[in-house]
């Protein structure tokens, strides 16, 4: 297991060892949705925002 730090909250965030950059995890104290940046450091970002495509 990795550990990572939400860069809202500070909570610990445990990620599993064949987590891969790009992938989403929840905060289990704030509930954000965050983006795994990097792996080697784990490092994590807010997960941009979806927008609506409206059928473009």
């Amino acid at each position: 297991m990795l550990t990572g730090l939400c860069p809202l909250c500070d909570a610990r965030i445990q990620l599993e060892a064949d987590v891969l950059p790009g992938e989403l995890v929840e905060c289990p104290e704030c509930a954000m949705e965050l983006e795994v940046v990097s792996t080697h450091p784990i490092r994590l970002a807010e997960a941009p925002q979806e927008e609506e495509d409206w059928g473009e």
